[in-house]
């Protein structure tokens, strides 16, 4: 009995101390990781980086990580073209079977979902917000934007007609979708005080407008866009994403 009882302890010890060297490994490999992909995505500060799964140190013999979740907390992607940027916040992706070197100068997940948010201010640099001739006689410059509700974002117009402007904001209800590498913004319709007696193209040239998103982390590609309260969050997926190298 008290050599089984040693062996026991013996055994509960070793199991203890694989934990231990599992954990350090994989903390050692998250900040390699983490430094690797601020260097390779030019990112002003470190990510976070997390390595699901256990043990760690039997997927790094496997050469291949099944889980990698990474955080970006400001991003700041190309808007188009020229050196326009759009500043996006808490980037979060979900990494699946990301294949590595051995000493992590390359790393590349088979697939990545994630998401992200845009603020309402970021994305209202892409609308017409200087005053713009919509008719004769009528202007309108694009003010704010803002959660409209049931998925729907609230465009906020000042109209000038022959000289007064109205007294108060015009919102427009509009719905936000993704079109190829951009976030586009449509009215539903033209409320009567745009509207009346201006042919809608005219206005759509204010109310409606679309932001280019590009050269994301990895290569990853816009998926979805939703409203919410605070700006519009978007949802991104990738195959073959590169982390880094």
């Amino acid at each position: 009995m008290r050599a089984l009882r040693i062996l026991l302890v013996l055994v509960v010890i070793l199991g203890v101390l694989f934990v231990v060297v599992d954990r350090v490994a994989a903390h050692f490999a998250e900040g390699e990781v983490a430094d690797k992909l601020r260097t390779s995505e030019g990112l002003a500060a470190t990510p976070d980086v997390s390595i699901n799964g256990f043990p760690f140190l039997t997927q790094v013999a496997g050469g291949e990580l099944d889980d990698v979740e990474i955080g970006i907390k400001d991003y700041e992607a190309a808007a188009g073209t020229g050196s326009e940027k759009i500043r996006i916040d808490d980037l979060k992706a979900h990494m699946k079977g990301v294949a590595f070197s051995g000493d992590y100068s390359s790393a590349t997940a088979a697939t990545a979902t994630g998401t992200a948010t845009i603020s309402y201010d970021e994305l209202l640099k892409a609308a017409k917000s200087e005053p713009t001739e919509v008719g004769p006689g009528v202007s309108a410059q694009v003010v704010g934007l803002s959660d409209g509700g049931n998925g729907k974002i609230k465009v906020m117009v000042d109209a000038t007609l022959l000289g007064v402007k109205l007294p108060h904001p015009v919102p427009v209800l509009s719905t936000v979708t993704v079109k190829g590498d951009s976030v586009q913004v449509r009215a539903d319709s033209m409320p009567g005080q745009l509207g009346a007696g201006l042919a809608e193209k005219s206005v759509r040239s204010i109310t409606d407008f679309q932001q280019a998103i590009q050269d994301l982390p990895g290569g990853v590609r816009l998926d979805k866009v939703e409203p919410t309260s605070t700006g519009v969050e978007i949802s991104v997926q990738g195959s073959n994403v590169r982390l880094a190298g």
